[in-house]
């Protein structure tokens, strides 16, 4: 009995997506549940970087380092409009890790992914210059170096996009609830808004992140049954400094966080370490986190925030492994790929651990074993080389795409173009495609945010709900005032049963 797919994946995070792109183009039959939104989850709440994990240093972790960096090569140029450069600055303080140990990290951090195409670390002097600034008197001397911010629920919808133009079938909103042997096959019962189906896979690959423990748990299998749940929390505020370098910054607990610009007008801060016990469904900023973020905020910068200021909260729960009984910030953001040996069971993977750096290696490693068990002949690798959907920018980048936008469209405001030429590419003359007047956009939400795109993102994109639409695909949402997004939840109701 010929099975309905090769691949059946659970999970449309960063993983699910970079998996079922990888697999779809190397020709197997491929279908991707996601009981909720893509990127609905731990993927779109990460600190938007892609980097090598400078402190994973400390902890000896220099294999995931190395593979970091190489990705971040890779990642840079296979989705220039999703992912930038990132000049990060990190201040010297005296009773934390010495001058010399921050120095010898930065080297090898520089060093240990080969070639690369950022610039190297610097010594920057903190007094009269812009990145000192902001900062509360104290520190004196800083490192520079370089890492990337991401869109990462983007970087999610765009592997998508791809998977599914290379035939991969995405079913979002449809929760697996039974899995079972049946004629040498996996057959899933799956439930999509109250409808029940069946499909069959010769295969199945656990990328459900937090929620992995209960997808093997329905194949009668225990591989994630050491997986640590950890909570991340970030802030968003209004600006805190001028310029567009971030910071990294030394907490007193030894812990490090990030300070990054967003969005134009506000500062991205996290992001904590919390152990999680509940639903992973259920992560929310608690009083601790809020405190702990914002006392870090009151030590480094000069401009005051209290709670009243923190215009946006997010968290997310990462699934790490490890000695659960070691503090959070310790254990290993490396990942393990537990495949069930060849036997009567048909192939069962499960991803566990993991950063959204890795995810195309790791995508590209679990495509290349489960491909090995299905006796796949395309073993061909691609995904490092091609890019993602947008991304051929060409000569002249994401400026020269901008300006192409205006010319072609020069009623849109620079900001709106700039927020286009990033959140889609190149795709953005499929977005607007037919468009010759402003009136063609439809109605406007705010801030340049209109029907026509939303329209885009309904039937596109597998956007749903207003938090889909503003908080995950456009972050518009932070623009817009509560009248605004009342106004677009009411629209929205109307046009998505």
């Amino acid at each position: 009995m010929q099975a309905d797919f090769d691949v059946l994946i659970v999970g449309g995070g960063i993983n699910g997506a970079g998996i079922a792109r990888d697999a779809a183009g190397r020709g197997l039959r491929v279908c991707l549940v996601e009981k909720g939104d893509l990127a609905g989850a731990t993927s779109s709440a990460s600190t938007k970087m892609i980097h090598g994990g400078l402190r994973y240093l400390e902890y000896n972790e220099f294999g995931l380092v190395r593979q970091a960096l190489k990705e971040r090569e890779k990642l840079l140029k296979i989705a220039p409009h999703l992912i930038a450069p990132l000049r990060i600055v990190l201040p010297v303080l005296p009773d934390m890790r010495p001058a010399w140990l921050i120095r010898l990290g930065l080297w090898l951090y520089d060093h240990l992914g080969g070639k690369i195409s950022l610039p190297p670390t610097r010594t920057l002097s903190l007094k009269n210059t812009v990145e000192g600034a902001a900062l509360t008197p104290g520190p004196t001397k800083a490192f520079t170096y370089s890492d990337g911010w991401v869109d990462d629920a983007r970087l999610v919808v765009t592997n998508i996009i791809d998977a599914a133009a290379r035939g991969a079938d995405i079913r979002t909103r449809c929760e697996l609830m039974g899995l079972q042997v049946q004629n040498g096959h996996w057959n899933a019962t799956l439930n999509a808004t109250g409808q029940t189906m069946h499909v069959t896979a010769k295969c199945v690959i656990n990328a459900a992140g937090p929620w992995a423990d209960k997808v093997d748990a329905l194949a009668g299998l225990s591989h994630a049954q050491d997986m640590v749940k950890v909570q991340g929390s970030h802030i968003v505020v209004p600006k805190l400094y001028e310029g567009d370098h971030a910071y990294l910054l030394q907490n007193p607990d030894r812990r490090v966080v990030f300070a990054i610009p967003y969005q134009g007008k506000f500062t991205l801060f996290g992001t904590t370490d919390t152990p999680l016990s509940g639903d992973p469904g259920a992560a929310k900023l608690t009083t601790e986190e809020t405190e702990y973020l914002l006392t870090a905020i009151k030590r480094f910068f000069k401009k005051p925030t209290t709670p009243q200021d923190i215009i946006w909260s997010y968290s997310g729960v990462r699934a790490l492994f490890g000695d659960a009984d070691k503090n959070a910030s310790e254990l290993s953001r490396d990942y393990q790929l537990v495949m069930d040996p060849p036997g009567d069971t048909p192939p069962f993977l499960s991803i566990l651990g993991g950063k959204i750096t890795t995810y195309r290696s790791l995508s590209e490693k679990a495509v290349n074993i489960m491909a090995e068990r299905l006796g796949q002949k395309n073993t061909k690798t691609w995904t490092g080389t091609t890019p993602l959907p947008g991304g051929d920018l060409g000569a002249g980048g994401i400026h020269a795409l901008h300006d192409k936008i205006i010319i072609k469209w020069p009623f849109l405001a620079h900001a709106t173009a700039q927020r286009l030429a990033h959140a889609y590419g190149t795709r953005i003359f499929e977005v607007f495609t037919d468009v010759t007047h402003a009136a063609d956009l439809g109605e406007d939400f705010g801030h340049g945010f209109t029907e026509k795109e939303v329209r885009y993102l309904i039937n596109k994109e597998w956007a749903r709900s207003a938090e889909d639409i503003l908080w995950r695909r456009s972050k518009i949402g932070l623009f817009l005032s509560d009248k605004q997004r009342n106004q677009f939840q009411h629209w929205l109701d109307q046009e998505v049963s």
